[in-house]
């Protein structure tokens, strides 16, 4: 996983969003720690949008296991992601409440994030 995303990298729903700053794998259990952490802090006010979906599958054989007979059974679903993927959007709440859910988020994800505005935001 090379570059910059080259879609998914603008904001397109709300006025808040969390930015990856490094490529990664993030799982589903990931994004979906990530979200309850977000909707928690925001009080179920507001809205949020995630962005990524995982839909890649990851293999794995069992354990002493020999080499040969096939690929393994999917063990868990990936979202691929490269710097400047927008990972996740929120809007009607105040800049505070979004900018600390949206940490609080960011910290259960593997990778590095940056907070973003909306260009034309006004409070």
């Amino acid at each position: 996983m090379k570059g910059f995303a080259q879609k998914g990298n603008q904001l397109a729903f709300g006025s808040f969003g969390i930015k990856t700053l490094e490529e990664a794998w993030i799982t589903g259990r990931q994004i979906e720690a990530a979200r309850q952490a977000v909707t928690r802090h925001m009080k179920r006010e507001g809205q949020l949008w995630i962005r990524i979906f995982p839909d890649k599958p990851v293999t794995k054989k069992p354990a002493e296991v020999r080499m040969g007979k096939g690929k393994g059974a999917p063990e868990y679903f990936v979202a691929p992601v490269t710097p400047g993927r927008i990972l996740f959007e929120a809007d009607g709440v105040p800049l505070e409440v979004a900018k600390e859910a949206l940490r609080l988020g960011a910290q259960k994800l593997p990778v590095n994030t940056k907070f973003i505005l909306r260009r034309d935001y006004k409070e």
